[in-house]
C-alpha cells in the first residue's frame, strides 16, 4: 500500500478503535484513493456512540500532531522489546528477519511496509463512512475517507 494519507490513518483509526473496543488484533487493511478500510477482531457490534467515540479520538491525535515513527529493526530484537503486539493476525513469514515498524509513541505500534507522514498532523481529518459487523467471523469493518489539505 503506497497510500500515505490513508496508510497514516489507518494506524490512528486502530489506535482509537484498541481505545474504545479493546481490538487489539487486525484482520485486513485496504485502501484507494482517498478511502480506506480497516477490519479488526471483535466480539460485539460496536454502539453508534462507540464509533463517534472512535472518530473523535482519532481526530483529536491527529490534531495533537503526534509524531509517527518508522524505523527497521531486527525481528528477534523487535519480538524482544514489543512481543507479539507489533504483528496482526497474519505474522510476518518466519525468513524475514528486519522489520519495518510503525509508531505512534503510547496509541499503536505494528509491522508495516506502507508510507506513512512523520506526524498525525499532517492526515487532514478521519471521518467514517461506515461499518459492518460480521458475528460469523467476529470481526468489525471500518470504512473510513480522509480529508487532507495537501
Amino acid at each position: 500500500m503506497q497510500n500515505k494519507p490513508v496508510d497514516s490513518a489507518l494506524h490512528v483509526l486502530k489506535g482509537a478503535a484498541q481505545k474504545v473496543l479493546n481490538t487489539p488484533i487486525t484482520t485486513s487493511v485496504y485502501s484507494e484513493g482517498p478511502k480506506g478500510r480497516l477490519t479488526l477482531e471483535c466480539s460485539k457490534a460496536p454502539t453508534e456512540q462507540e464509533l463517534k467515540e472512535i472518530e473523535n479520538l482519532a481526530n483529536k491525535k491527529i490534531e495533537e500532531d503526534a509524531e509517527i515513527k518508522t524505523f527497521d529493526i531486527d525481528r528477534k530484537d523487535a519480538e524482544l522489546k514489543y512481543a507479539k503486539r507489533i504483528y496482526d493476525k497474519f505474522e510476518v513469514p518466519a525468513h524475514i528477519t528486519n522489520l519495518k515498524i510503525c509508531m505512534i509513541e503510547n496509541w499503536n505500534i505494528n509491522c508495516c511496509n506502507g508510507v506513512h507522514y512523520e506526524r498525525t498532523g499532517e492526515i487532514g481529518h478521519i471521518k467514517i463512512l461506515k461499518h459492518r459487523f460480521r458475528a460469523g467471523r467476529n470481526e468489525l469493518e471500518i470504512s473510513f475517507e480522509v480529508h487532507n489539505n495537501a
